[in-house]
């Protein structure tokens, strides 16, 4: 009996895992249709144009360029479910990067023996340990989802001596995938390690737009149904079950299962009443990002590396500020200094700062203008100390709050990196309810696809 408005699965939110879940399940035959809130695909990645400037939502770079470096191995599994090429992405490396805390620098590229001389010369005295966290990390399955969870700061402290060389591999890993405050699970920390450093970091070359083309041309092309400005209002169920959504125009939608990369606690909220007390934690980390065009090529202002992780203080303080936005630390982007075949003309710099929520909340769009200028201004002058003062060559300034975020992905108080509590299984309390992306523990944009590869394979397909 054919039922036009029933589907084996329905996912919510087209974002990187979504697409990616659905591109798996549709190459598997099954009938499946992505709900999207916006006109648009790419969630927490996407992009748009303004005064002529067309540019990235998210997107610092993309790690795990390298398939095959480090035990994680996660873009060669992402092109191989997704029947893809590295080729597709356009992928292009950085030619080198910095981590400095509390005036201390460790220079990475993409080749990791350089990244280990440098905390060799660094920390002489650590250069044992370093060696014993390398074969902690290769012991690690990063698939056996009922691992127990353990505090990096515990085990890294374990296996260190030197509080800063510990605060120093904590910063890129924490401000690129980490929803805890202060600390982060250590698989996660794990995870991130060596997507960065072992796998290595790119960009590519035309930012996120073509990458999503490729993923949606792919899901399209495989019969999957992709839906724009279909947004959710509400998860229906029966005896338990979800059965399907009701969205905000009216229609209703029936299924046999929902994987929704909404986020674990925005999904909880869209069930029927009984169901909303059994939500989790929500996220309290966001960010305020300033995207910034410059009158020149960012090479002339003498910086030549593609990412900053910055902390000015002696131990990084990742956690919801107390004041609207903290400046002290950060990640700097400079798109156009990765290796391209020839050189673009982005002349852009964004610079990433933990911000509150609650400030920004409160405050009336229409009115925030002075308040963002006035914390942007505050996070140039304190990244003026180790990327000189870019004030005077600024053309356009366009920038995100915690505000923006909620009211562009629908994320709870703009929480980046969603809750931080994961469901590594994708698995909720609902037996045909499944989770994926950042709330199921795979993050950064190779992460999110392979979530939602990882719970379309584990959860819909066997």
């Amino acid at each position: 009996m054919n039922r036009p408005n029933h589907y084996d699965v329905l996912i919510i939110g087209a974002g990187l895992s979504g697409l990616a879940a659905g591109i798996r399940l549709a190459h598997f035959g099954k009938k499946v249709a992505i709900l999207e809130r916006h006109d648009r695909v790419g969630g927490l990645n996407s992009y748009y144009t303004m005064q002529g400037h067309e540019l990235d939502v998210g997107l610092h770079a993309i790690t795990n360029l390298n398939p095959g470096n480090g035990p994680f191995g996660a873009m060669k599994k992402v092109l191989r479910q997704l029947r893809l090429k590295a080729e597709d992405f356009d992928l292009y490396p950085h030619n080198k990067s910095l981590i400095t805390c509390h005036g201390t620098n460790i220079e990475f590229t993409n080749e990791f023996g350089f990244f280990v001389e440098q905390i060799n010369s660094a920390f002489p005295g650590e250069k044992d340990n370093f060696q014993k966290l390398l074969k902690r990390l290769d012991s690690m399955n990063f698939f056996v989802y009922s691992t127990k969870a353990e505090s990096s700061r515990e085990v890294l402290g374990s296996i260190f001596n030197d509080p800063l060389l510990i605060e120093i591999l904590l910063t890129p890993a924490m401000f690129y995938g980490n929803s805890q405050e202060n600390d982060m699970e250590f698989r996660q920390f794990a995870i991130l390690f060596n997507s960065i450093f072992r796998e290595g970091i790119g960009r590519p070359r035309n930012g996120i737009r073509p990458i999503l083309e490729v993923l949606i041309k792919r899901f399209t092309d495989s019969g999957g149904e992709l839906m724009l400005e279909s947004g959710v209002m509400s998860i229906n169920t029966v005896d338990s079950n979800v059965s399907g959504v009701t969205l905000y125009d009216g229609r209703e939608l029936h299924c046999d299962n929902i994987l929704s990369s909404a986020g674990h606690p925005e999904t909880i909220a869209l069930l029927p009443e009984k169901d909303v007390s059994k939500s989790p934690q929500r996220g309290l980390l966001s960010f305020m990002e300033s995207v910034l065009v410059l009158d020149r090529p960012t090479a002339e202002l003498g910086v030549d590396y593609g990412i900053i992780f910055y902390s000015l203080n002696e131990k990084l303080a990742y956690r919801r500020p107390d004041i609207p936005v903290d400046t002290s630390s950060g990640v700097i982007c400079f798109p156009d200094n990765f290796a391209y075949p020839e050189p673009i003309d982005s002349r852009m710099v964004r610079i990433t700062n933990l911000a509150d929520h609650r400030f920004w909340e409160k405050i009336d769009p229409m009115k925030n203008i002075p308040e963002k200028n006035e914390w942007c201004r505050r996070s140039l002058k304190d990244a003026a100390g180790i990327i000189t003062d870019i004030s005077d060559k600024i053309i356009f300034t366009d920038i995100f709050t915690p505000r923006t975020i909620e009211r562009y992905t629908a994320r709870f108080n703009g929480a980046v990196y969603g809750a931080p509590v994961k469901l590594w299984d994708g698995g909720t309390h609902i037996p045909n309810l499944f989770i994926c992306g950042t709330d199921q523990g795979f993050l950064g944009i190779v992460g999110s696809m392979l979530s939602g590869i990882s719970v379309a394979n584990d959860r819909l397909l066997k």
